[in-house]
């Protein structure tokens, strides 16, 4: 039973055809573009950017309630 360090080029190759006839070549870019979105966002996760950037969004959204208030009172 080979391993994934062990597979070679001929067995890479039946794979990708296998995933271009279920796929399609239309939805493939889609598919890649999806796998990157995916990546990018597993490598954020593992530094910490996306709470960072959840906590930037809920002071932004708190900001804009505030105004909100603001413009209440004075309006």
């Amino acid at each position: 039973m080979p391993f994934i360090g062990n597979i070679s080029l001929p067995e890479i190759l039946v794979i990708l055809l296998i995933v271009f006839v279920l796929f399609g070549a239309s939805r493939l870019p889609e598919a890649g573009k999806a796998l990157g979105a995916g990546i990018r966002n597993f490598k954020k996760a593992l530094s910490g950017e996306i709470e960072e950037e959840k906590n930037i969004k809920e002071v932004k959204a708190e900001d804009v309630e505030e105004d909100k208030k603001e413009s209440a009172k004075t309006g």
